[in-house]
């Protein structure tokens, strides 16, 4: 199988270690190829430079108009919240209690689960996402349907069953032997399953008994190549309730710390409240965070300080956080990440905003050999965006001077009408209807 589109490029060319590095590792190719076999990225250049390597009557997607990125990175979102989008009202503590739980009551049923992910899966084509790390339910059937709505399609996503044993209603809640032996049974049945991943998935440390959090270590000892995914300081009243339940512990990410669930592959979402010991934590053990500004304005969490994650040199990816979050699309997300870096007088710049989305949820992710540019060998996951699809975004384009200028703007003002076509592993699996 192979690909060839053409068109203007942008991307990252690696990690950094500060925002202000990520100007000079830009790469923007005005009338540029790519051309994918097997789903990777064979060739990657000029048009010009491409004619040596273009077959005569090979089959061209031409998009002279659109903007070509890699695709868009969710570090973290919970596929059976996508129908509570939007519940009024309450904060973290109270929403789980309100609105989340009796959501994910439903996903017991495996028919049920497998509309939802088919849903959710077409809601994150539709909005150029094409990787993401995803909470499911207590329930295994919620991950299997997943997975294999995911599979369908190529996608490389990272997920796990819920593991929760205690401050939850009954019929959501596991033990710590069941969720041990439900989680091994899932991570033999699809960790490296194509391009599927697992992750170990406590929901956060208040409903895990001590129990529990040994049998996730256990697992992360018995499988080391699969992730940590978890919820970290959202709130304050979350930190107070951790800290009246784990007395011994110093802090709610030492909880997480003591049972060696810290590390390489551990993503914790949100870490809005983090104290400076546990930034150093964060660094030392190389774990990541996934910042969700539309849900921590949304549930009124804080704002994510997002200077620090550099200063401390602490991996940071974008998450949408669905359902607390209010928008699958990326493009909404850094227009709210935007707003919250300014209220805390800072600034976050258009090519900082494509490395969140993009490289840096990659690195976050432990995929950054894999995913985030257009670096050859690299699995072909992108997305093509039309930087006009409203009259007013048309005006605003038309008076942008620069190709940072044009990114922006889209970022400001976009969302999943500005999403042409989305490509996974080099085949077009999305495309705007006309």
């Amino acid at each position: 199988m192979t690909t060839i589109v053409r068109g203007r490029f942008l991307d990252i060319q690696q990690p950094v270690t500060s925002p202000q590095d990520i100007a000079q590792h830009v790469r923007y190719i005005e009338d540029g190829v790519l051309i994918t076999e097997q789903g990777k990225i064979s060739w990657f250049g000029t048009w010009q430079d491409a004619q040596a390597h273009l077959p005569t009557d090979a089959k061209i997607d031409h998009y002279p108009d659109q903007l070509i990125v890699s695709g868009f990175i969710d570090t973290h979102i919970h596929f059976p919240q996508t129908e509570m989008v939007g519940a009024y009202g309450e904060q973290l503590l109270s929403w789980l209690e309100t609105y989340t739980f009796p959501t994910e009551m439903q996903f017991k049923d495996k028919h049920y689960a497998d509309k939802i992910a088919q849903f959710f899966i077409q809601e994150l084509l539709k909005n150029g996402t094409t990787t993401a790390l995803v909470f499911c339910t207590v329930h295994p059937e919620s991950v299997d349907a997943l997975f294999e709505n995911a599979e369908q399609k190529q996608m490389r996503l990272i997920a796990g069953k819920v593991m929760m044993d205690r401050h939850a209603p009954e019929d959501l809640c596991d033990t710590p032997e069941t969720s041990y032996q439900q989680s091994k049974n899932l991570i033999e049945k699809w960790h490296n399953k194509g391009r599927a991943l697992y992750a170990i998935t406590p929901r956060f440390a208040p409903t895990s008994t001590p129990e529990q959090l040994q049998k996730a270590q256990q697992l992360k000892q018995e499988y080391p190549s699969v992730y940590l995914h978890t919820h970290l300081s959202e709130n304050k009243d979350e930190i107070a309730w951790v800290k009246s339940l784990f007395p011994e512990h110093n802090s709610y990410l030492d909880v997480y710390h003591h049972y060696q669930l810290t590390g390489q592959r551990a993503v914790f979402a949100h870490c809005v409240h983090l104290e400076d010991h546990e930034w150093d934590c964060m660094h030392q053990t190389n774990s990541a965070i996934a910042f969700c500004p539309t849900s921590n304005l949304f549930l009124g969490s804080g704002l994510f300080p997002l200077n620090k994650a550099w200063q401390k040199q602490v991996k940071v990816g974008l998450g949408t956080d669905i359902g607390a979050g209010t928008s699958f699309s990326q493009l909404q997300t850094l227009n709210e990440a935007y707003k919250v870096q300014q209220l805390q007088g800072n600034k976050l710049s258009a090519f900082e905003s494509l490395y969140h989305a993009t490289l840096g949820g990659a690195k976050a992710l432990d995929l950054d050999d894999k995913l985030g540019n257009f670096n050859i060998g690299k699995e072909a996951d992108f997305v093509v965006l039309d930087l006009q699809p409203t009259a007013l975004q048309q005006l605003r384009q038309s008076r942008t001077q620069s190709i940072e200028d044009a990114l922006f703007a889209l970022f400001t003002m976009g969302d999943d009408r500005n999403v042409q076509a989305t490509y996974i592993y080099g085949e077009k699996v999305y495309e705007k209807e006309a």
